[in-house]
């Protein structure tokens, strides 16, 4: 056995280079890392954290300190998946969903990081093992990026080797979004794979008509173009124009997944372990992908989810997003520059290991 001892709770609040803007949330100035650390009576730690768009981390964090530190000390670190679901019963009443599958997230991670590093194992090994590589695309937040910005942005991605882009849709109007797609697919050429995202910006008969407009550029697929919420229009949308549609990162359970797949004809699941109860909750997301004969694809957190999506035999995309965690880590995510597809790390653990030196200015109270 080893006996949890004593949970640590961090608050990190880091400006980002630039203002970022997306369709729904507006300006992204910050994005914010709470952090776990999960000590056991035998002497070893584990690293866990969550992030958010620059709101709620204290909440988060506050959450995790109040209530499931007293869940999780005095457990067998060891049952991390008996340990999640009593995380998520235990604060069930009060917080299913929302901030609660942040905090738990963070909880869980840790757990993970133990487990591996007590496996002496890098993470994709741990979890499956069927690869070390996985297809990438760069995806920034680039809204109120003027157009010649938006092209120079994603020549950088070219650059680095990526053969998929990703840009933000929500302009003023439709045909401005046009202008946009044309002149990006008219940069990258027709063998670099090409995906949008409206952040739930649309109804859906607005969908539906972008969609059909947007299947002479070859996308591979329309993310979020309306509230993750409307199964039935995110099927309508599917259906009627012809695109292939993803989204996945605004849900919070693995029900809310199911009722997505079932009855939303998402093409592209795309979990995000910092809010789906961590790799615990992400893994039983991926695992009822494959019962629908679908990949599996990833939102942000890229330094941790290279390891996950490595592991899966039905691994999609990973995004490489605006939110720069791995920088604040020893090992920002690697692209191999011949393929563009990025390596997991083969260190023990989640293999995400923080540089607390850089992170020690932007850390704050909660």
């Amino acid at each position: 056995m080893s006996i949890i001892k004593e949970v640590i709770t961090e608050y990190y609040r880091i400006p980002l280079p630039e203002i970022m803007e997306d369709a729904k949330h507006g300006l992204h100035t910050h994005f914010e890392v709470p952090i776990v650390i999960i000590r056991t009576d035998d002497g070893r730690e584990g690293v866990g954290y969550t992030y958010t768009g620059g709101f709620g981390g204290k909440a988060i964090c506050s959450l995790i300190a109040n209530e499931l530190t007293r869940i999780l000390v005095g457990k067998d670190a060891s049952c991390v998946e008996s340990i999640w679901e009593q995380m998520n019963w235990g604060i069930h009443y009060v917080a299913r969903g929302g901030l609660a599958s942040f905090a738990i997230a963070a909880c869980d991670i840790a757990l993970w990081d133990l487990r591996a590093r007590k496996a002496d194992e890098p993470l994709y090994k741990l979890l499956g093992g069927a690869s070390n590589q996985v297809k990438c695309y760069g995806g920034a937040i680039d809204l109120n990026f003027p157009l010649e910005k938006l092209l120079q942005n994603n020549q950088k991605y070219l650059d680095m080797g990526l053969r998929a882009v990703k840009i933000k849709l929500g302009q003023k109007t439709l045909a401005e979004d046009i202008e946009r797609v044309a002149s990006v697919r008219d940069l990258i050429g027709p063998d670099v794979a090409f995906m949008v995202d409206a952040n739930m910006s649309w109804s859906v008969e607005k969908a539906i008509k972008a969609g059909r407009e947007f299947l002479k550029y070859d996308i591979l697929f329309l993310e979020e173009p309306t509230i993750p919420e409307d199964y039935a229009g995110y099927a309508r949308i599917a259906e009627e124009s012809g695109i292939a549609v993803a989204g996945g990162e605004n849900l919070r359970t693995l029900v809310e997944f199911k009722h997505m797949l079932q009855y939303g004809h998402v093409d592209f699941p795309q979990p995000d372990a910092s809010n789906i109860g961590g790799i615990t909750g992400w893994l039983k997301v991926a695992h009822l992908t494959q019962a629908y004969n679908l990949s599996v694809s990833t939102h942000g957190m890229q330094e941790l989810h290279v390891s996950l999506l490595a592991a899966m035999p039905n691994a999609g995309y990973l995004e490489m997003h605006s939110f720069p965690i791995d920088q604040y880590t020893t090992r920002p995510l690697v692209i191999e520059p011949a393929t563009g597809l990025a390596v997991a790390p083969e260190e023990s653990g989640t293999g995400v290991t923080f540089d607390w030196n850089k992170l020690e200015p932007y850390k704050q109270p909660f």
